[in-house]
């Protein structure tokens, strides 16, 4: 994998670059569509090249119960599996330790699972995890983390810090010994504690690892403590490698954290949405099952040129969600990754402009107008 630095905004530490993989380049910054089970929700691969994703996200642990890795395996890797010939990255199954904690129990070695599909055990150790994303042929491969959850005492956040540094020692070494044609990326913890994440951040930078992300935001801390981390930890990141804010994904987080040098994001947020009936919209959040919108001719964003703002009003929308039809959860997710694949191409502008600032003033200032 290569990566090199394209723009520096003069009024920011925004900036553009571009990742090279073996399934193509990215430009960065980026935000990658969530498909967790190798689909994005409610969306097809054509879904997706129609609204120019670069990359997409999938899941470890998740691809692991179901189908498994032997089918996968045969199909030659994740991609044929999928049908999608453009990069993938695939998280750890790190994050799976926190959301369903009751079915997991960590040591040093690794982490045992209680499958939540059969109640099934297996252990998985950071090895395990490069082996396993080795079949999947991932263009980016997460390291196996463990992150304490929150709130956290500061004993619990040390104690996952000092875990997640050793199975990154031993997933680096299996990386290096097994894989030569992907890239493969260490995750920055410590909680809410600046001195922790420094910490990692150092401990971490010396294993060269090809990328870096930031772990452990988004999970119920308040805005001024995810800033403060943000703030804080990102500008210190090594500035040849990308930099990525894991699962954050509001508009106004990825302005934040673009605005201090993140250059990748991830986040369920805009499918989630799209299936409860929640767009993005230039103007705010729609929400299309509101009555008032039950006659409304407009499309549900008048400035977006996607295929569901093209087509249809919010009343056909609205009358489609409130009917339970598929077609629902399509157009709104068609429209909402849209929203935010075309958002990222705006930054990638506004930074080459040296504007992002202005960009990010004019962004927040519509956005917050409400529709």
């Amino acid at each position: 994998m290569f990566f090199r630095i394209e723009h520096k905004d003069e009024n920011s530490g925004a900036r553009t670059g571009e990742i090279q993989t073996a399934h193509g380049k990215i430009e960065t910054p980026i935000f990658m569509p969530v498909g967790t089970a190798g689909a994005v929700k409610a969306l097809t691969q054509a879904h997706l090249h129609e609204i120019q994703a670069q990359i997409i996200l999938g899941n470890t642990y998740h691809l692991f119960l179901r189908p498994g890795i032997e089918i996968i395996k045969q199909f030659g890797g994740l991609h044929q599996f999928a049908g999608w010939n453009k990069p993938i990255l695939t998280d750890s199954g790190g994050f799976q330790i926190f959301s369903i904690k009751e079915n997991t129990r960590v040591t040093e070695e690794g982490v045992r699972f209680k499958s939540h599909i059969d109640g099934s055990m297996f252990f998985l150790k950071p090895e395990d995890a490069v082996d396993i994303q080795n079949v999947y042929n991932s263009d980016i491969q997460m390291v196996l983390d463990y992150f304490a959850g929150y709130p956290a005492t500061l004993e619990a956040d040390r104690k996952a810090l000092d875990i997640t540094h050793l199975w990154a020692e031993r997933a680096r070494k299996r990386f290096l010994e097994t894989n030569k044609d992907n890239a493969q990326f260490a995750i920055i913890q410590g909680g809410l504690h600046t001195d922790l994440r420094e910490e990692s951040l150092s401990v971490l930078s010396k294993m060269d690892f090809e990328g870096y992300a930031v772990g452990g935001l988004s999970v119920g801390e308040s805005r001024e403590d995810f800033e403060r981390i943000v703030t804080f930890i990102v500008p210190k990141m090594l500035e040849n490698k990308p930099r990525y804010l894991m699962g954050s994904g509001t508009p106004m987080e990825i302005l934040l954290a673009v605005e201090k040098g993140i250059d990748m994001f991830d986040c369920v947020m805009p499918t989630r949405n799209a299936r409860n009936g929640c767009l993005f919209t230039t103007y705010g959040k729609l929400s299309v099952k509101n009555e008032r919108y039950k006659t409304d001719m407009q499309p549900p964003d008048p400035e977006c040129s996607c295929y569901t703002c093209r087509n249809f009003s919010r009343a056909y929308l609205r009358h489609l969600y409130i009917s339970r039809e598929i077609n629902a959860s399509i157009l709104n997710s068609i429209h909402n990754i849209h929203f935010y694949l075309d958002f990222m191409s705006k930054i990638r502008y506004a930074i080459r402009l040296n504007k992002f600032t202005e960009f990010k003033t004019k962004f927040l200032n519509d956005f917050g107008k409400g529709v």
